[in-house]
């Protein structure tokens, strides 16, 4: 009688035990995944353009930053063709920008007028939320900008997070976020993206 009772009892668990720890989607889960997730972790590149440039990308946010830490200077200039609005700017790096930028770009990229700076990355604060429905998942998590360099920290808030929402899909071998597009769901890219600062 005992002896059935334990073959019972075994029988009972082995469902549980066949399940993997990526079968029950945890906040824990949840962050782990969209971590590792290479849309999330990617860094965010700043494209930094020096010559001619049109009145509205040198006024930008990012432009003005520089412009703030001495890093460009400009001269007021005729626009070429093609080019608006006017007034347009001839942009350079001063001294101290280049500086600043040099080890941060590639050596052959020094010489050109327009080259990527990795600037910051993202850091997951905590996921905030989840809500389950069958084979799928609305996550909402929180997360800021870290920079990585002198550039980043001047382009990129240390203290404004920001709210997304993810769809995660259960597969067979279990829950995975989804990255791109699919049917109606909004795909972790999209969700950075439509992401909206916190309150």
């Amino acid at each position: 009688m005992r002896k059935a009772s334990i073959v019972l009892l075994s029988v009972a668990f082995l469902p549980v035990l066949a399940c993997s720890p990526r079968d029950f989607l945890t906040r824990r889960l949840a962050a782990d995944l969209i971590a590792a997730a290479p849309t999330f972790s990617a860094p965010q590149q700043f494209e930094l353009r020096t010559g001619i440039l049109s009145n509205d990308v040198y006024l930008s946010p990012d432009y003005l930053a520089l412009q703030h830490h001495g890093w460009i200077s400009a001269t007021n200039v005729r626009c070429p063709a093609g080019l608006a609005p006017s007034p347009c700017w001839d942009v350079t790096l001063t001294p101290s920008g280049v500086d600043t930028v040099q080890s941060l770009i590639s050596p052959g990229d020094a010489e050109k007028q327009s080259f990527s700076i990795p600037a910051a990355h993202r850091e997951l604060i905590a996921i905030t939320g989840i809500s389950k429905q069958d084979t799928s998942a609305d996550v909402e998590f929180t997360w800021r900008w870290t920079a990585l360099n002198e550039v980043g920290a001047a382009l990129f808030a240390a203290d404004q997070t920001h709210t997304s929402t993810v769809i995660f899909r259960r597969y067979d071998d279990g829950w995975r976020v989804l990255e791109s597009s699919s049917h109606h769901a909004e795909p972790l890219d999209d969700a950075l993206k439509n992401s909206e600062p916190s309150k």
